[in-house]
């Protein structure tokens, strides 16, 4: 039997993407320097503890592309690389980043998107890109709910994104939102939640028990949503220490304002008033049930998209901030 000859790209050991002939594709790693110019800063997209994204156009599928390229000093290792890669490449969602590809050159890692071409959530929330609209945020706050039921309910497992926030959150050219950056995702059954030994996720973000319990769970995703939806409504980031010290915790402000019965203070002043009423106190209010400090009385993402689509009644939440009790999701 001939051995077949290894380039000088392929992996030191391949990447088990299970039966799914629709997976993602294999690229060489000069392929992708050429599509992005040698990873020329002009291209650059971005940039985080990862490493770059850049902007790539392959020519032979007369595609253009975005490249997350891992740095080989970045904390997302080979575990997050090919956790990755394995966990999208079976996700199918209009809301989901979809994966075309991936490469791994000895310890250099890449991932290949679709180019999501108007940039992410937050840096039309808190950067220079221009204020988006009522209609356009009420949209993108039910599209990425959809993206987490799904994640969570509606594929063959559960899928933990355990990193839900406004920089994750992409958007194409109608707007509409696609959740992006599965680094730091895990899959487990749908009757149970993760078991980890390290608090994973971003401050603020991150729902108060796992810094307790070190456990990740839907309903630690949820409050993530949570703390994206009140960001959305109210334009204000969910720790902002240049705030006056009132606003500078954005969950603890809005239900504060929530209990005095005055919410929709809380709405983004970009806004002018130019907003539904109805609906940005529902993404307000959905947005403190989420973001409940007890992982107990948050909803599920189906009962949060009810609310959200009027097909329920609003929540009864206590007028004070309730204070989390570390009592971690059953398993």
């Amino acid at each position: 039997m001939k051995s077949r000859r290894r380039n000088r790209d392929d992996d030191d050991d391949d990447i088990d993407l299970g039966e799914d002939e629709r997976g993602p594709q294999r690229f060489l790693y000069d392929k992708l320097a050429t599509a992005t110019d040698d990873f020329n800063e002009d291209r650059k997209l971005g940039a985080g503890g990862f490493g770059g994204v850049y902007r790539g156009f392959l020519k032979d599928m007369g595609l253009e592309v975005a490249i997350k390229k891992v740095s080989d000093t970045s904390k997302q290792g080979k575990k997050e690389y090919l956790s990755e890669v394995k966990i999208i490449s079976q996700l199918r969602h209009r809301h989901l980043v979809q994966l075309i590809g991936y490469c791994r050159r000895n310890t250099r890692f890449l991932l290949v998107y679709e180019l999501v071409r108007n940039g992410s959530l937050d840096s039309y929330l808190f950067g220079s890109r221009g204020c988006l609209p009522w209609t356009v945020r009420h949209k993108i706050a039910l599209g990425l709910a959809s993206a987490l039921l799904y994640l969570h309910e509606e594929w063959t497992r559960c899928v933990l994104h355990r990193d839900v926030k406004a920089s994750n959150v992409m958007l194409d050219e109608n707007f509409e939102a696609k959740l992006g950056d599965f680094g730091l995702a895990r899959l487990v059954d749908h009757d149970q939640n993760l078991q980890t030994t390290d608090v994973a996720g971003t401050m603020g973000y991150l729902a108060p028990e796992c810094y307790y319990t070190r456990k990740a769970s839907k309903e630690s995703d949820v409050y993530s949503f949570g703390v994206v939806a009140l960001e959305i409504a109210c334009g204000r980031k969910v720790i902002d220490f240049t705030a006056v010290e009132e606003r500078s915790d954005l969950v603890r402000w809005v239900w504060e304002l929530h209990g005095l019965g005055r919410v929709r203070e809380a709405a983004d002043e970009r806004l002018g008033g130019e907003f539904d009423e109805g609906e940005i106190e529902r993404l307000m209010v959905v947005g403190l049930w989420c973001a409940h400090p007890n992982y107990a009385s948050r909803p599920s993402m189906r009962q949060a998209i009810g609310v959200l689509c009027s097909d329920a009644e609003l929540p009864e939440l206590p007028y004070e901030m309730p204070v989390p009790f570390a009592v971690p999701p059953p398993i």
